[in-house]
């Protein structure tokens, strides 16, 4: 095929994908949804991101490369450290005997900063061993279309 036809071929893929898009309502809040937590994901790493991401911005090609490695491993360690504090929180409600509303909880966000140090003075305690993961709970919550009548259950993993 020449170069004229693959080009032809991609416009009318793109043109029937626009067509399904515009009249798919759960494609578009699909497709919205996906690009809400990689926009999301993207700030996070930016606000991680020590001196701005100057260090990135070197010409360096192995550098610009571990600084985002590293950026990332931060980041995500991050973001478990807040997932495992909002679920022993969920956990703590829930035993307290308060339900929680699912669709709520489906709005709590992994990528919270304000109670984050970023440059302050940590302390490591190299002795201190970490609490066993089996005691955290899996918060399964009904798909956000399906309403449920009950509130949201936890089930030990």
């Amino acid at each position: 095929m020449s170069d004229r036809a693959f080009r032809e071929l991609g416009h009318a893929v793109r043109t029937g994908f626009l067509l399904d898009y515009l009249s798919d309502t759960e494609l578009r809040r699909l497709i919205q949804t996906a690009t809400n937590k990689s926009e999301r994901f993207n700030q996070f790493l930016q606000w991680v991101a020590f001196g701005g991401g100057a260090l990135a911005a070197e010409g360096v090609r192995d550098e610009q490369r571990k600084f985002i490695k590293y950026n990332h491993l931060v980041a995500n360690l991050l973001i478990f450290h807040n997932v495992v504090t909002m679920s022993k929180a969920l956990e703590r409600l829930i035993s307290e005997g308060h339900a929680l509303d699912p669709d709520l909880v489906a709005c709590s966000s992994p990528y919270l900063t304000g109670h984050l140090n970023r440059f302050g003075r940590y302390a490591l305690n190299h002795d201190r061993v970490p609490e066993s993961l089996d005691r955290i709970r899996e918060f399964r919550m009904p798909p956000r279309r399906e309403k449920s009548p009950q509130p949201a259950r936890a089930a030990i993993i």
